[in-house]
C-alpha cells in the first residue's frame, strides 16, 4: 500500500512510550499513524487532518478520554462526521466500557492489550465503517459468495455452507487480500488475542477445513498454498 492510500490512525495517550510502541506496530502494518498526548492535541490534529480511526485512552490527566470522546462530534462535523473510535483503558471495568460504548465508541479494549488483538480490532472497526459508508456487502470468487453483513457463505448454486468463526475470519482475510498471498504471521494477526502456539495449530486446522468445504472450481482448489510464503485465493475476488 502506498503512502497516499494508507488508512490514517490517530493514537491519543499520555504514555509516550506506549504511543510510540503502538504507532510503530500499526505503522508496520501499512497504516499512516499520528499521535497526541492529550485531548487538546487530539483536537488540534483533527482540525489539520482527516483520520480514518482514533485510538483513545480513557485515563489521561486533565481531560479524560470519555470527555474527549464527547467532544468529537463537534470537532470534525464539517468534514462529514467523526471517525470511528476504539477506547483503551487500564481499568478495564464494565462501567467504563459501557459508558464509552454509550457515548459512541465503536470498540473497547482493556490495557495492556495484545498488539495483534488491537490490530484485529482496528481492521474490524474499519471494515464496519466502510460498510456503513455504502461499501459492497459481499465478496465473490470461484463461484462462491460471502455475505459480509450476515457472516454467511454460499456455494455455487446458492446453498449456504456453515463456517465457524475462525474459518469465517480466515476466509475474510483471504478475500480482502484478493489474490495476494498472506503469510502465517499476517493470518495470525487477524486472530489476535489467542496463545500464539495454539493459534498456529488452529490456523492449520481451519485452512484444512476450509479446503474441504470450498473444494475445487475449474479443477483448482479455491484456497491455494504457496510454499514458503503462505496462503491465498486461487481466483479473482469481486464485490458481487
Amino acid at each position: 500500500m502506498d503512502a497516499m492510500s494508507a488508512r490514517t490512525i490517530l493514537i491519543v495517550d499520555d504514555d509516550r512510550e506506549l504511543r510510540a510502541l503502538v504507532a510503530d506496530f500499526l505503522g508496520g502494518h501499512d497504516y499512516a499513524v499520528r499521535t497526541a498526548a492529550n485531548a487538546a492535541e487530539m483536537r488540534h490534529a483533527m482540525r489539520a487532518q482527516q483520520f480514518d480511526l482514533i485510538i483513545l485512552d480513557v485515563m489521561m490527566p486533565g481531560e479524560d478520554g470519555l470527555s474527549a470522546l464527547r467532544s468529537l462530534d463537534g470537532v470534525n462535523a464539517v468534514r462529514g462526521g467523526r471517525p470511528p473510535v476504539i477506547m483503551l483503558s487500564a481499568m478495564g471495568s464494565d462501567v467504563d466500557r459501557i459508558v464509552g460504548l454509550e457515548l459512541g465508541a465503536d470498540d473497547y479494549l482493556a490495557k495492556p492489550c495484545n498488539p495483534r488483538e488491537l490490530l484485529a480490532r482496528v481492521r474490524a472497526v474499519l471494515r464496519r465503517a466502510d460498510g456503513a459508508e455504502g461499501a459492497s456487502q459481499q465478496f465473490c470468487f470461484g463461484g462462491w459468495r460471502m455475505d459480509l453483513a450476515a457472516h454467511e457463505v454460499f456455494a455455487p448454486g446458492g446453498v449456504q455452507v456453515v463456517t465457524t468463526t475462525r474459518e469465517w475470519r480466515l476466509l475474510l482475510a483471504l478475500a480482502e487480500a484478493r489474490r495476494r498471498v498472506l503469510s502465517r504471521d499476517e493470518l495470525m494477526s487477524r486472530m489476535g488475542g489467542e496463545d500464539a502456539d495454539n493459534l498456529d495449530r488452529a490456523i492449520d486446522i481451519a485452512i484444512s477445513r476450509l479446503r474441504r468445504k470450498l473444494g475445487e472450481h475449474d479443477g483448482r482448489e479455491i484456497v491455494r498454498t504457496v510454499r514458503g510464503q503462505g496462503y491465498g485465493l486461487a481466483f479473482d475476488v469481486t464485490n458481487g
